[in-house]
Parts: structure tokens; sequence; C-alpha cells
């Protein structure tokens, strides 16, 4: 009994050494694991208080008056407030968060620099040379000596003591190469091109086109050397009258806003400004005086030699038999644009793809030139019966 009762105890001795070396190997393992609990109650805490803390407010500073400051709310609103001790300096034109309730102004927002108007407009670095446009030699000289000449050459002028237009306003019938112009003089001078439709400037919540057009100057500065290409700008800057509803006042708004960015850059400077419209006659005159677009060339529609040269341009690539009557072509094309001449060359193609052949034919071009008439024609037709 005596042997069995030691063996006894020998193997409880055992398990309770086991037992406890088992505890002694796992405490670092244990500790290891408290240490990640912890880190992830304390994650979970930090982020139940981001649930809870109330948003700041972002806000653009409008002027700052020693403690105080005016600024102006994303829906137009503009209050006077406070600035915490603890917010660093700030100017006008800094974009700062505010407290909910009172405005405080808490700090600084350093957000980056990022153009909402970069969903309005197109930007480019066009590739079209003086040599793809025809029939506009007088226009090209002109835009050379107004827009070209001071982005390329701006010491001259300072040496000659004169100051250069600020931009110039392309007017004339559609299809006649205006916006060609404008990319060609772009890529001549290596600026960035800038595109915007005056339509689009044009918006219906209050104050958001004047701050579009804001924004675009603030881009070309950004991107300078660069040109600013206003299509459809009679659609912005027509004639203004009695103001009525809300959005003919936003029109005004924009529109004012457009005349104190052109009053508020430099003659040589690198930012250049182009207007294009269909509509002269419904311009107001505010925009074209001395000292904003007062440069006005007009692109007409081209003349026999005009016609021949854009004609050549764009069928430069296309296989055209030998003895086909260019001459008879172009006075079949009497009052046709640069755009419509080369829709003639593109359904000239078409009708020899239809046929499976390589080749266009004089019959080709022939058919085209009806094709595109009777479009125009169409296209009268339409008009007159929409408007009378």
């Amino acid at each position: 009994m005596k042997n069995e009762s030691n063996g006894e105890s020998k193997v409880d001795k055992d398990i309770i050494e086991s037992v406890i070396y088992n505890y002694g190997t796992s405490i670092p393992e244990l500790e290891e694991e408290n240490k990640i609990l912890k880190q992830t109650i304390e994650s979970i805490r930090r982020e139940i208080e981001k649930y809870r803390r109330t948003p700041l407010l972002v806000c653009e500073v409008r002027e700052v008056k020693g403690d105080k400051a005016l600024i102006r709310l994303q829906n137009g609103n503009s209050f006077l407030v406070d600035i915490s001790e603890d917010c660093e300096k700030i100017a006008a034109g800094d974009q700062v968060l505010t407290e909910q309730k009172n405005l405080t102004i808490i700090k600084k927002a350093s957000l980056s620099k990022k153009f909402d108007v970069e969903k309005y407009v197109i930007i480019e670095k066009p590739k079209i040379s003086w040599q793809d446009i025809g029939g506009l030699d007088q226009q090209v000289e002109e835009i050379k000596e107004v827009i070209e000449l001071p982005l390329i050459k701006p010491q001259l002028f300072k040496k000659v003591g004169i100051t250069p237009p600020k931009g110039i306003l392309l007017h004339g019938p559609p299809g006649t190469g205006k916006t060609l112009l404008a990319k060609a003089v772009a890529a001549s001078t290596n600026s960035t091109f800038i595109e915007v439709v005056g339509s689009e400037l044009v918006q219906k919540f209050i104050g958001e086109g004047a701050k579009l057009v804001k924004e675009i100057f603030d881009m070309a500065k950004e991107k300078a050397p660069s040109i600013i290409f206003i299509d459809e700008i009679d659609a912005l800057a027509s004639v203004r009258v009695d103001v009525g509803t809300s959005g003919e006042r936003e029109v005004q708004r924009t529109f004012m806003q457009l005349l104190a960015e052109l009053d508020g850059f430099k003659n040589l400077g690198n930012v250049k400004v182009i207007g294009c419209t269909n509509r002269k006659d419904i311009l107001d005159p505010a925009v074209i005086r001395p000292g904003r677009l007062d440069r006005l060339i007009r692109v007409d529609i081209p003349n026999k030699e005009g016609r021949l040269k854009i004609f050549q341009i764009h069928s430069k690539d296309m296989s055209i038999i030998k003895d086909v009557n260019i001459k008879k072509i172009i006075s079949e094309m009497e009052s046709f644009s640069g755009a419509e001449i080369k829709a003639v060359c593109t359904e000239a193609g078409y009708f020899a793809i239809r046929q499976n052949r390589t080749k266009i034919t004089e019959k080709d071009l022939h058919d085209a030139v009806k094709k595109v008439k009777q479009e125009e024609k169409l296209g009268g037709e339409d008009y007159i019966k929409m408007f009378g």
C-alpha cells in the first residue's frame, strides 16, 4: 500500500509540474495576445469617436478683420465669425474649416489643388499647325500679331512701348475655322488650350457661374502659358436687359465676373483669351471695348482660292483618280464653309467604300457636293419651321 501511495504522489507531482510548465511557457503568448486586444479596443474606440464627432464646414475666407473673418459658405451666404487662437495665419481666398454651430474658424484647410472647373472644360495641347488651315491668310496674320507674338516675344512690345490686346474675338458664320485658328495659335506657342462653352458657365445655382469663371482664369494662370477659348460667348455676354428671373440675374453675375477677370490680368502676361461667336450683333459692348477683347477678327466664308486650299488640305491623303476636274468641283462648292468642304471629302470617300473601291472618282465628288447641299437645305428648312 505504501508503494502505491508513493507512486500516486509521484504521478500527481508530474502532472502539477507539467501544468505549471505549460502556464509558464504560455505567458509571453498571452501577453502578446493581450497587447493586440488592447490595440483593437483602442482602434474601435477611435472609430466610434469619429462617428460621434460633429463634422466641420469648408468655407472660403473673403476678408480678415483682426481676430474676425468674413467667410462665405458653399450656398453663397456670408458671415462674420471668430478665428480660433490655435488657427494658423489665414488670408483672403484661403479655404478654412469652421465649427458648425457658431462657424468659428478652427484651422486652415490643406485641400488638394484640384479645379472643379475641369468637369466643364476641355484641356489639351493641340497639334494643329498653320499649314492645316487654308483660305484664312489674313486672319492667321492678325492672330499671329495679337496672340502669338506677345507670348513668344513680350520684350519686343516693352521696348517699343505698346501693350497688345489681352484677347481677341473671332466672329463669323459657323464652320469657317474659328476653333481651328485658336487651336493653331495654341500649338504654335506651345500653350495649354482651355476650351469652354459659354452656356456651360451659366449654372442654375446662384454664384456657381461666377465661381467657374474665376476658377477658369486661376487654372489658366496655373497652367500658363495658356489660351482660354470661350465658344458661344454670346450665351454669356449678350446685351444686358432689365433683370427679371433669377436665371437672368445669374447670367449677369457671371458676365460681370468675366469682365472683372479680363481687367485683372496684364496685357503682356502669359494668358490670352479668345472669344468666339456667330452672333456678334447681340454682344454687349462692354466685352469688346478697349482693354478687353478689343481686336475683332471676322472669319468669313472662303472665296474660290480659299476653297481650293481647304480642299487640298482635306484631300491630301485621299486616293483620287488623276483626271478629276478639281476646278469644276470647287466652283460647285460656292458659299461652302470649311467644315462643309471637309464633309464633301468625307462623303466622297463613303461613296467609294460603298462600291468596294479604293479610288475616288469625279462622280463621287459631285455626288458628295449634292448631298452636302441637300443636308444644308434641309437644315435651313428645319430652322424656318422651328423659328419662323
